[in-house]
């Protein structure tokens, strides 16, 4: 009796295309959150526009993107694709690059000091609780994963500088 043969199947290869896969769809996820959120602060520049005090709040918002480093086109002027750049895993909002502004923020004003650093990494996560409220509720996907890896890395300064990661609180 004569078998079918069955062709050779990469196991290895079949997994990285599947993990790629992953990725590509789990980015392109981050960016359509990132462009929804992009188009809510359009529609809300072209709606409240006329109202008075938005633009002094845009303004100053504008401003608040200076101070931390961003000099490219206004946030509210952006095609999605400009969006999708900036939000990628190279862009100047994209995970990697905004949470290493949130660590280094706490790192540098802490000077090494525990005290300093606990307090900078407690504001960092009140932070993030408060803008959860003002959202209503859950956060885009990007936003989570970006203070997970900004409280990483104020932990890992924790520990470069001999302190237990633990609350000795708790």
């Amino acid at each position: 009796m004569i078998s079918a043969v069955r062709p050779s199947i990469n196991y290895h290869t079949t997994k990285a295309e599947e993990l790629e896969s992953i990725k590509k769809t789990h980015q392109e996820s981050q960016e359509k959150q990132f462009v929804q959120m992009l188009s809510q602060v359009q529609s809300a520049v072209q709606t409240k526009s006329q109202e008075s005090g938005f633009e002094v709040q845009y303004q100053e918002f504008q401003n608040f993107l200076k101070e931390v480093g961003y000099t490219g086109k206004p946030i509210a002027s952006l095609s999605q694709d400009e969006a999708k750049v900036l939000v990628s895993e190279e862009g100047f909002f994209g995970i990697q690059q905004t949470s290493e502004r949130i660590a280094d923020f706490v790192i540098m004003g802490s000077g090494g000091d525990e005290k300093l650093l606990r307090a900078g990494r407690e504001g960092a996560m009140e932070g993030f609780r408060q803008a959860e409220a003002m959202w209503g509720g859950k956060l885009p996907d990007i936003a989570y994963e970006t203070i997970e890896k900004a409280l990483a890395k104020i932990d890992d300064a924790l520990i470069e500088n001999g302190f237990s990661v633990l609350d000795k609180k708790a």
